[in-house]
């Protein structure tokens, strides 16, 4: 009787510590109440050795203070535009272009209903729309995390956004169904930090 073959190993998924490691990544914030989880993500992060520097939109910053993600990432926190900082070559970078060059993968979590209608219609009137326009999705992949009321959620408008940013050659995670802030089951919850972590180490993983 002949033995059936035996079926290869379907291949691993890629390890976090591995594919994260040394890794400059930027994490951009945008105002929404799922900004708390930022801060596991940013953390887990910087326990895997990537170089991580935040971004929080001046909306982000009255969720959750600035300090609490220079604590976990050991680095300064980017707010304004309006605020030069020293990039690696030691030159003061006064739009802050080159930390969005500069990255090897760019996360914005929490990222809002407004933060989509600000990417699909091309604007950088703040800190975290302004990196993101200046990164060469061709290069450096951006994964959104969408957060919100799932009525937002559900609007034309922003499902229109998505397809177009989808189009363009964002990633997305999420967003997760769940209970949400206004009191109220469905979709628009941001997905959980360990879920973001597993997308962002694929896509980091199939650039490589």
């Amino acid at each position: 009787m002949a033995r059936k073959p035996v079926p290869s190993p379907s291949p691993s998924p890629p390890t976090p510590v591995h594919t994260l490691h040394g890794k400059r990544l930027l994490v951009c914030l945008t105002g929404g109440i799922a900004c708390y989880k930022a801060a596991t993500l940013v953390s887990r992060l910087a326990q895997l050795g990537a170089h991580v520097t935040v971004a929080m939109s001046p909306s982000a910053t009255r969720f959750i203070a600035p300090l609490t993600f220079q604590a976990l990432s050991a680095r300064p926190v980017l707010t304004s535009p309006w605020e030069p900082t020293a990039s690696e070559d030691g030159l003061l970078d006064p739009q802050h272009i080159k930390v969005a060059q500069h990255a090897h993968a760019v996360v914005v979590a929490p990222c809002t209903m407004d933060c989509l209608a600000r990417l699909a219609h091309g604007r950088g009137d703040e800190i975290v729309s302004l990196l993101l326009s200046a990164v060469d999705r061709a290069t450096t992949p951006v994964l959104l995390c969408p957060s919100m009321n799932a009525v937002m959620w559900a609007q034309p408008a922003t499902q229109r956004n998505v397809a177009a940013l989808q189009a363009d050659g964002y990633h997305f995670e999420g967003p997760a169904d769940g209970w949400q802030a206004c009191r109220t089951m469905g979709t628009g919850r941001m997905s959980e930090p360990e879920a973001i972590l597993a997308a962002l180490t694929s896509i980091v993983h199939a650039r490589a």
